[in-house]
């Protein structure tokens, strides 16, 4: 039986650009699908979410109708309440998730425009997005302007959305426990408002801190230029 010569890796110089090209854009395209889905997933659980929410306000109004707002109505308020409100936690988890999911992706993705930037340099002068996988990289990405972004970039995602929901649920609720021990209801409104306003605080502050960790953890390849950020 003869010795069969085991092929030698091809060295990656000999590989041809238009193989290079196509494998990159693959992959670009895997990603491009993988984040796609994982938005419509997580938009369609914050749908759902707010449909429960609105459903179960509506029950409520029409039950408290039926019992006269006495008797067992305010324990079923609380425990209607205390379901959505654990729904919205476990969405707001989620939320976060694939908010930091989508941060990869990005990031991924300018990853891949540095290899085609490599490949092509010419190309730089051409694209509105980064070709950096660091921070500055990412904010270039999603804000193709030039503007940094601020905190009305972070007001109106959908994690600040659902946070807010969530802490007027918390308001509602906390109001509602403080109502059920005879508390006078001015004093009941304030503790409400004070314990969903505590809620929004300690969220943004998780979220900021959640932030600087994983960017404290990362170390990215291609990182941008010292003086300029933008891609060219």
């Amino acid at each position: 039986m003869s010795d069969q010569s085991v092929p030698s890796p091809q060295d990656p110089d000999e590989i041809p650009l238009s193989v290079r090209a196509q494998l990159l854009a693959t992959e670009h395209w895997s990603l491009l699908a993988s984040r796609s889905t994982t938005q419509a997933e997580v938009l369609t659980r914050i749908a759902i979410f707010l449909t429960l929410t609105s459903a179960a306000l509506v029950s409520l109004a029409l039950a408290g109708q039926a019992m006269h707002f006495d008797g067992m109505f305010p324990l079923l308020a609380m425990i209607v309440l205390a379901i959505v409100l654990c729904l919205g936690l476990m969405t707001q988890i989620r939320v976060f998730n694939v908010g930091f999911e989508d941060l990869a992706y990005v990031l991924a993705m300018n990853r891949l425009r540095a290899a085609y930037a490599e490949l092509y340099p010419g190309m730089r002068q051409y694209l509105m997005t980064s070709p950096y996988d660091d921070r500055p990289g990412s904010k270039q990405t999603y804000v193709m302007f030039g503007r940094q972004t601020g905190p009305g970039h972070f007001a109106g995602s959908s994690m600040m959305l659902i946070a807010v929901v969530n802490a007027v649920l918390v308001g509602v609720f906390t109001a509602g426990i403080a109502a059920s021990v005879t508390v006078p209801a001015t004093l009941a409104l304030i503790v409400g408002l004070i314990g969903g306003g505590l809620y929004l605080v300690l969220i943004v502050l998780f979220m900021d801190r959640r932030l600087q960790r994983e960017w404290a953890d990362y170390e990215p390849r291609f990182p941008s230029p010292p003086t300029d950020h933008a891609p060219r």
